[in-house]
């Protein structure tokens, strides 16, 4: 997924990971209440879905991301996929999980 592409159907993505409202949203700084609308069709603002595709799709945890890292990763994606795919799948077995 592109940043900034469209997100079609949170609701799908939130049931997919198995996550109520509150867990899934929470995550991105929306409230319940917000992600519902969201999930309901009103239109998600592209802050809140960049940060959904960084958190539910891409797996990056916001407390521990800078500014900057944000762009990186998004560059490294985009002009060399397979090495960033590489990195991503070191990082997670050396952070104990595995994707």
């Amino acid at each position: 997924m592109k940043p900034f592409e469209r997100i079609s159907n949170p609701r799908e993505i939130r049931r997919r990971l198995r996550l109520n409202q509150q867990e899934f949203w929470s995550r991105v700084g929306v409230t319940q209440s917000g992600g519902s609308r969201y999930e309901s069709g009103r239109s998600m603002p592209r802050p809140v879905r960049e940060l959904l595709r960084l958190v539910h799709i891409e797996g990056i945890e916001l407390a521990r991301a800078k500014g900057n890292d944000f762009e990186v990763v998004s560059h490294l994606k985009a002009t060399n996929p397979r090495l960033y795919y590489r990195l991503r799948k070191a990082a997670s077995k050396t952070n104990g999980r595995k994707k």
